[in-house]
C-alpha cells in the first residue's frame, strides 16, 4: 500500500517530494514526535494527548518455523499447539502478550530479526504479525496463521500539534478520496484539470454579477417596448395625418 499511496501522492502533488522511511515499530513514535517524519505506519495503542491516529487495519498473527516442521501439515494452528514449543519472544515483541504461549527460551532476543536467526538455527519458533513474517522472509523458513492470539492494529499517524494542509492531504490518499472529494483542502490545479472543470463564461458571470435580465417576450411574440417613441406601422408615414381638402 505505501508504494501506491507514494505514486498517487507524486500525481496530485508533484512539486512536494514524499519520502519513505523504514523504522522499528518501537522507534516509530519518537520519530513522529521528533518531526523526523510527518506521519507514519504505527501499531496501536499510540499516546492519543500527543499523536493523532486512523486505524487502518488489523494484522493477522502468524507462527514462524522452519520448512520441515510439523506444524506446516496443517493451515493454520492454534495456540494450545505450541505447548510443547520453545517460543521466542523478542524484547520489541508488538503483539502485547499476557502470557506468551509455549516454553520460553532462557534468554529474550533483542530484536524480531535476532529471533528468526534463532528459528532458522532450530531452536524454537516465533509468532509475529503477517507483515514482519513477510519482512524477515528465508527460503528455509515459513510461516502457519495462529488462531486465539493477539492481534496487532495499524493505524496512519501524525502529531496532534503538526496536522498541516500536506498532512491532509496524505491522509486523503491513504483514505482513497478521489480528486472530486469535498473533503479536506481545496482542489489542486492539477487535480481541476483531471476533473474536467471549466472556467466560468466571462459574460455569464458578468451577467449574474449586474443582475442583467432577458427582455420580456409579449403575447405575440415579439418583444415588449421598454420606452422610447413608438414606430409607425409599416406602410404609413409618422406625424400627424394630412386634412383632405
Amino acid at each position: 500500500m505505501p508504494d501506491k499511496w507514494v505514486r498517487i501522492w507524486r500525481e496530485r502533488q508533484p512539486g512536494v517530494p514524499l519520502e519513505l522511511t523504514q523504522v522499528t515499530a518501537a522507534e516509530a513514535p519518537g520519530a513522529l514526535l521528533a518531526g523526523e517524519a510527518d506521519a507514519g505506519l504505527v501499531r496501536l495503542p499510540v499516546d492519543r494527548d500527543v499523536l493523532s491516529a486512523i486505524p487502518l487495519y488489523t494484522e493477522t498473527t502468524v507462527v514462524v518455523v522452519p520448512k520441515d516442521h510439523l506444524v506446516t501439515a496443517a493451515d493454520e494452528v492454534g495456540v494450545d499447539d505450541l505447548a510443547d514449543e520453545i517460543v521466542l519472544h523478542p524484547l520489541d515483541d508488538v503483539l502485547g502478550w499476557q502470557a506468551p504461549p509455549g516454553r520460553p527460551a532462557l534468554e529474550r532476543p533483542a530484536t524480531t530479526a535476532d529471533a528468526v536467526e534463532l528459528v532458522a538455527a532450530g531452536i524454537g519458533v516465533l509468532v509475529v504479525p503477517l507483515s514482519l513474517a513477510r519482512l524477515h522472509h528465508r527460503k528455509d523458513l515459513t510461516h502457519r496463521p495462529l488462531t486465539d492470539a493477539p492481534a496487532s492494529g495499524v493505524a496512519l499517524s501524525w502529531p496532534v500539534e503538526a496536522h498541516t494542509d500536506l498532512v491532509e492531504d496524505f491522509i486523503g490518499v491513504v483514505r482513497g478520496r478521489t480528486v472530486n472529494s469535498t473533503r479536506g483542502r481545496q482542489r489542486t490545479e492539477a487535480d481541476t484539470k483531471k476533473a474536467g472543470t471549466k472556467k466560468p463564461d466571462a459574460k455569464k458571470s458578468d451577467a449574474k454579477r449586474s443582475g442583467a435580465k432577458k427582455p420580456e417576450r409579449g403575447g405575440g411574440g415579439r418583444a415588449q417596448q421598454t420606452g422610447g417613441p413608438r414606430r409607425a406601422p409599416k406602410g404609413q408615414k409618422g406625424g400627424r395625418p394630412r386634412r383632405r381638402p
